[in-house]
């Protein structure tokens, strides 16, 4: 008996949409060489050095989480 192929569940559509956003994120980490963007941002980016408070961002991150708001259409309001 031959057995057709069943349709996919919604958690097998999660899961494929993830994977492209993953793809997508893992090939921009390879074709960007982060390390001199870092080094203009540090120029730029002043951390604290205060004992108290919480630690600050690694400008990277924020720097990361700039890109990801314009590529996606992200307001902070």
């Amino acid at each position: 008996m031959k057995q057709c192929p069943s349709s996919p569940s919604f958690a097998d559509l999660i899961v494929g949409h993830r994977k492209v956003k993953q793809t997508f994120f893992f090939q921009i980490d390879q074709i960007i060489d982060w390390n001199p963007i870092r080094g203009l941002i540090e120029i730029a980016y002043t951390k604290g050095n205060c004992s108290t408070g919480r630690p600050s961002y690694d400008s990277l991150v924020l720097f990361k989480t700039e890109l990801l708001r314009t590529w996606y259409g992200l307001s902070d309001g």
